[in-house]
Order: C-alpha cells, then sequence, then structure tokens
C-alpha cells in the first residue's frame, strides 16, 4: 500500500509581492513527492489558517520578505492553537534577523530558512519532522 504524500501549505503572507522563492520552494517540494497547495499573494494570517485546515496539510510553509514577520507569524500560530491544531508544523523562509529566529521558534516556529537555505535542506526538514511526529 502507497504512503500518502505529504500535504504542505505554501503561502504569502502580508503585503509583499515577491513570491519567486516560494514558487521555487513549493515546485522543489512537488518533485519531491509532496502534495503542495499554493496560496497566492496577500494572505492573512486568517485566511492562511483556514485554507490549512481545509485543506488538512501537516505543513504551512509561510514566505515573508516584507518585514512584518513579527506582527504577521504570531497570529498563525496562535490561531492554530485555538484551533486544537498542535500538529501542523509551520516553517518560515525570508529574510528575517537572527534574533527574530529565536523569539519566532519560542512562539512555535519549527525553522526559519533565511537566503540562501537550499530546498534540499528544506525538505529533509519537513520529512524529519513529520517522521518525528508520527
Amino acid at each position: 500500500m502507497a504512503e500518502k504524500p505529504l500535504r504542505v501549505l505554501v503561502g504569502k503572507v502580508g503585503l509583499d509581492g515577491h513570491d519567486r522563492g516560494a514558487k521555487v520552494v513549493a515546485q522543489a517540494l512537488r518533485d519531491a513527492g509532496m502534495e503542495v497547495i499554493y496560496t497566492g499573494l496577500r494572505q492573512t494570517p486568517e485566511q492562511i489558517v483556514e485554507t490549512a485546515l481545509q485543506e488538512d496539510v501537516q505543513v504551512i510553509g509561510l514566505s515573508i520578505l516584507s518585514g512584518a514577520h513579527m506582527q504577521l507569524l504570531p497570529p498563525v500560530l496562535e490561531m492554530l492553537r485555538e484551533q486544537g491544531s498542535h500538529d501542523i508544523i509551520v516553517i518560515v523562509g525570508g529574510i528575517i534577523p537572527r534574533e527574530d529566529i529565536v523569539y519566532l521558534k519560542d512562539q512555535g516556529i519549527a525553522e526559519v530558512f533565511t537566503p540562501g537555505s537550499s530546498t534540499e535542506n528544506i525538505i529533509s526538514f519537513i520529512k524529519d519532522r513529520i517522521m518525528q511526529n508520527q
């Protein structure tokens, strides 16, 4: 019996209009056999969480380059907790200062991938974390 593919939501939260990196990551995840739902640009934290729940994803990958990560990411985590979705892994990619990464991880972000991170590392992280959660 074949394993079900991992389901990943890739989203752009906030007013940031640059999605090339998110699309590259989405394609790499697809190439690795994952089912990827891409939300498109300018999503609110509420839209991200609603889509993640509707699509029954195991991972949310958010891309943010606008510098609004401290305002937009904690609400995503809070809404997931309110929905009882503690098992959804949230990862982030973007330009995020090192000191903010510590805070975001304390809030529940599983990992932050900064510019230069390889898609292989992102794929490995997701697979390893899912294996740990099973």
